[in-house]
């Protein structure tokens, strides 16, 4: 891509910031969070904060003997491949929540949130609208299946130059705004511990019972870990059809969070034939939480030359 330059050294910086020594595509056990310069007040995992034995998703550039990479595209054009052990673009790939490619994108402040659905042509490499929406640092995750492998979230920085104005996190709140709908959150996540999170959506005051199912489920959440963008694919509990789960108000999902830290919640579902997307930063330290949404208002305005940050689904 002409507008995006991939950030050459992300492995090894990586590895300085964690603080031990690792090859790419290695699991390193018991890696504390990495926490970079937009978070430096977040406590590192300890083991009483509650880690996990593997590194969380999205970290890595390659793993298991893959690789993402990006590839040159007009600058409309976000193009890449998932390159496998034998050296070769993966062409094969298993559906997973209706799709066989989720690309998750989001500024390094956690702004800008997109989730889009590549194409993949015959030679391998995914194509899709641009989801860089304006200047800065991102972060794009590739989370697939490659056909008789385990799946796997690779992830890879990506630079849009020109003028950035980053922002804050908002106060803390367990209630948002998205679209003219309201959601709120209750349940707190735990480090190295399963809870259960429940989003109630509503609208003009009455709860929402017609949800659209959406990736094969009423919602769908990605967690965020503030600093390192270490990515979690928060699953739901139960789906559409399977005799339990209803279309609403509430969607419950089990979340496991793998450090003490900050954590931005990005909840997409779909009603009226759209997908809406609400945010939430929720803050632990292994003893206690609490919940931020993003601000309701109109987001600040980027530089002219490169439009303002968004959600977008396709």
């Amino acid at each position: 891509m002409r507008t995006v330059t991939r950030l050459a050294g992300f492995a090894v910086g990586l590895a300085a910031v964690f603080g031990t020594t690792y090859g790419i595509g290695r699991v390193v056990d018991r890696a504390p969070a990495a926490e970079s310069r937009h978070d430096e007040g977040a406590a590192p995992a300890t083991d009483a904060g509650g880690v996990t034995d593997r590194l969380p998703g999205g970290l890595l550039v390659s793993d298991n003997g893959y690789t993402l990479e990006t590839v040159d595209a007009p600058a409309d054009e976000f193009a890449f491949r998932i390159v496998g052990p034998d050296g070769r673009p993966v062409t094969r790939y298993d559906v997973a929540h209706d799709r066989r490619m989720h690309l998750i994108v989001a500024r390094r402040d956690l702004s800008g949130f997109r989730h889009v659905h590549p194409e993949l042509a015959p030679d391998g490499t995914w194509r899709v609208d641009t989801p860089l929406a304006g200047a800065g640092q991102w972060r794009a995750f590739a989370d697939f299946a490659p056909t008789g492998a385990e799946p796997l979230t690779l992830g890879v920085d990506v630079t849009v130059p020109g003028e950035l104005t980053e922002r804050p996190l908002p106060a803390p709140s367990t209630s948002t705004t998205v679209d003219g709908y309201t959601v709120t959150l209750t349940g707190a996540p735990e480090p190295g511990r399963t809870a259960e999170l429940t989003l109630t959506v509503s609208r003009d005051g009455q709860p929402v019972t017609d949800l659209e199912p959406y990736l094969g489920a009423y919602g769908h959440l990605v967690a965020l870990r503030r600093g390192d963008l270490a990515y979690l694919h928060v699953h739901p509990d139960g789906t559409p059809g399977d005799g339990r789960t209803r279309p609403g108000p509430a969607v419950t999902f089990l979340a496991e969070v793998p450090s003490a830290g900050t954590y931005r919640l990005y909840l997409d579902f779909r009603h009226g034939g759209a997908v809406h997307t609400a945010e939430f930063t929720v803050v632990t330290d292994g003893t206690s939480t609490g919940a931020v949404p993003s601000p309701s208002g109109p987001a600040p305005t980027e530089s002219a030359d490169h439009g303002t940050p968004g959600h977008g689904h396709n």
